[in-house]
């Protein structure tokens, strides 16, 4: 299956190119968001519109990585640091957390931002966890370099590595740069994988992939080959069962979901000390069901 990205607005000028959840694929093993920021270019000025005011989750971990640029982030525990190129701020919701994400170099000298959000649903029995938040570089994003491939290893354990970020069922989140004609092995032993291409083209399983698109590998899929320069996702893990989304709230239960928009509504849930002055209101649509996984 290739998903195609689908270009969103959300405001201020600020584009991405949603991948999952997809109709027909909503998670790729306990990935159940994914979203291709930019490229974009920012100038020096640029309104605060762009900026992701304060806002909540639940049920879930978020994972922000950059390949250019800066984002400011702040969070109701107190965090406040800005995000880098190949650095990761891992952030569990568990039982509810809030944060915003601000452009604030941007907005002082300009930035070419381009990188993934991803969420990775909890597994039922740790939904409810404290929330906690963890920031990562160096020897905690092992990297290597071999015949052409360039790699990073975000979170989880791949190619007889470990990532620093606690992760809660298993999974692997991989940055990959490929030399044109070079070929990278993707990760086995997990139930569930895909691949996505951020820039360039590559061939998998006789398929051609370009940016913007998503493939969902089959068990024996075990490689790509780069036909030009390419910077590449790789990410899977095993399935943790069928999850319900709403706004910016995971869960396997609705009355959970329908008790974290009454939170919200009802200004029960804490706001970034550093930035609490503004917030996003929750959206109107009602709750829906998902149809079932494929």
């Amino acid at each position: 299956m290739i998903i195609e990205q689908r270009r969103r607005n959300l405001g201020g000028g600020m584009e991405v190119g949603r991948v999952l959840p997809f109709a027909k694929r909503r998670m790729v093993g306990p990935f159940i968001f994914f979203d291709h920021i930019g490229p974009l270019n920012l100038r020096a000025g640029v309104d605060h519109s762009v900026d992701v005011r304060p806002h909540p989750h639940i049920g879930l971990s978020t994972v922000t990585y950059l390949f250019s640029g800066e984002i400011m982030h702040r969070d109701s525990l107190g965090y406040e640091l800005p995000i880098r190129p190949q650095e990761v701020n891992w952030m569990t919701a568990g039982s509810g957390i809030t944060h915003s994400e601000r452009l604030e170099k941007a907005r002082a000298v300009g930035d070419h931002l381009h990188g993934i959000q991803a969420w990775v649903a909890l597994p039922t029995a740790d939904e409810e966890t404290a929330p906690s938040f963890s920031h990562h570089e160096g020897s905690d994003l092992p990297g290597w370099s071999d015949a052409g491939v360039h790699g990073q290893l975000i979170a989880g354990s791949a190619y007889g590595l470990t990532a620093g970020a606690r992760t809660h069922s298993p999974l692997f989140y991989v940055h990959l740069e490929l030399e044109a004609r070079s070929t990278a092995e993707i990760p086995g032993g997990y139930g569930e994988r895909a691949i996505y291409v951020a820039n360039g083209a590559i061939e998998v399983g006789g398929e051609r992939l370009v940016t913007g698109q998503m493939a969902i590998m089959s068990q024996k899929a075990s490689s790509v080959r780069a036909i030009q320069p390419s910077t590449v996702m790789a990410l899977g893990g095993e399935p943790i069962g069928e999850r319900f989304l709403f706004w910016n709230f995971v869960s396997s239960s609705e009355d959970r979901l329908r008790q974290a928009r009454e939170d919200w509504r009802a200004g029960r849930m804490k706001l970034p000390d550093a930035d609490d002055r503004e917030f996003i209101p929750l959206p109107d649509s009602p709750l829906k069901t998902p149809p079932a996984m494929p």
